[in-house]
């Protein structure tokens, strides 16, 4: 039987219709799914770099200026003269007429001994001095009368002789009463112990009566001279020829430094340098004086002692902040006109009073980091503080 195929109904039509215009429907909401998650998800594009912020820092200039030139020692302060006040005769300490620590003018009466003992052998050689003049007037007198005796040769010529030899002797020994008496007058004058310098007075030795001995070792006080005053410094043998050449040219200035603070205690002259350097230290002695006028130098202080031998005429100078040290060396950081920093090596010379001599590598006027260097590296921008230059 021949086979019939039959042709599809309209319901066959339209679900087959649905059906695809679904599948197109989810198609388009995955799409959209698709552009929407894609452009959500993907990494935003990075912003440009910032540039690094400026540096603060603090500037100054290089400058020319005369440098003076200081060699600095350290140095113990010296009174300029000292006495230990001893009695020269034996006694009894009957009075003591100073003060401890008191200012004591030379001439001074400071003590006096017992001196009853002393007066009585000066009277003494003053009786004895009258006996033996009375003695000479007697044989002056004699040696005349024989004398006129003699032309007419009523006296020997030895008794004469004699006679003129008795005046001889009387002289002689009234030239020895004399000298007697002078002993004797100055043994007096060591019972009055008088100052034998200006100076102040340290503690007293020995108590008001107590026997005092010409052989006692500690005497009766020590007196200081500590004005002017003196400070004895030490500087290195390769000093020597500097603070030669600057004596032989005059006077040389010598400043006495506190060393706490630094500051300035006294402003002196430099008197003399020793003979010879020490062989054991490799030092050489200097003695300075200080007038001191304000006391603010003691004997027995330590001391920096700053002697001046020459000056620097125009030298390039700049804070001694802005000095850095490295390993290749000392540098400064030099800002350029662009606010950028570069790291430029120097030769630094002397370095006082904040201020360092620089010798090579930087010319007058160059801008030079003193402040906030530990930010800094070659090429970094700086901002100047305000009122920082200069």
């Amino acid at each position: 039987m021949p086979e019939h195929t039959s042709a599809p109904g309209p319901a066959h039509s339209r679900s087959t219709l649905r059906h695809a215009s679904l599948l197109i429907l989810v198609l388009t909401l995955a799409g959209a799914g698709y552009q929407v998650w894609r452009h959500t998800d993907a990494p935003a594009p990075a912003p440009a770099a910032a540039a690094p912020p400026a540096v603060p820092v603090e500037v100054a200039p290089a400058a020319r200026a005369d440098v003076p030139v200081h060699l600095t020692g350290i140095g113990t302060v010296e009174p300029y003269n000292t006495v230990t006040v001893r009695s020269r005769v034996d006694g009894e300490l009957q009075q003591v007429l100073f003060q401890e620590g008191q200012d004591i003018r030379k001439g001074a009466l400071l003590a006096v001994i017992d001196p009853r003992v002393f007066q009585a052998a000066l009277e003494q050689a003053k009786a004895k001095l009258a006996q033996d003049e009375a003695s000479l007037v007697n044989a002056r007198l004699n040696l005349g009368r024989d004398t006129r005796l003699g032309k007419d040769e009523f006296a020997s010529q030895q008794m004469i002789d004699n006679e003129s030899s008795a005046v001889d002797q009387l002289n002689a020994q009234i030239a020895q009463d004399k000298a007697m008496i002078d002993s004797a007058a100055t043994q007096l004058s060591y019972t009055s112990i008088t100052a034998p310098i200006d100076g102040r007075a340290g503690l007293r030795l020995v108590d008001q009566g107590n026997i005092v001995h010409a052989s006692d070792p500690n005497g009766l006080v020590v007196i200081n001279q500590i004005h002017p005053i003196s400070v004895i410094s030490t500087l290195p043998q390769r000093d020597v020829p500097a603070i030669r050449a600057a004596l032989d040219h005059g006077k040389v200035e010598a400043q006495a430094l506190s060393r706490d603070d630094g500051s300035v205690l006294d402003i002196g002259t430099v008197e003399l340098i020793d003979n010879q350097i020490d062989p054991q230290s490799g030092t050489l002695r200097v003695k300075s004086n200080f007038p001191n006028a304000s006391d603010r130098l003691w004997p027995g202080q330590f001391v920096d002692v700053e002697v001046r031998v020459s000056t620097l005429a125009g030298a390039v100078t700049v804070p001694s902040d802005a000095i850095q040290r490295g390993p290749d060396g000392d540098y400064v950081f030099v800002v350029g006109p662009d606010d950028m920093v570069a790291q430029v090596p120097v030769k630094v010379g002397q370095i006082a009073d904040e201020i360092a001599v620089i010798e090579s590598g930087l010319a007058p006027g160059a801008r030079v980091v003193t402040h906030g260097q530990y930010r800094l590296a070659p090429g970094t921008r700086v901002s100047v503080g305000t009122g920082a230059e200069g």
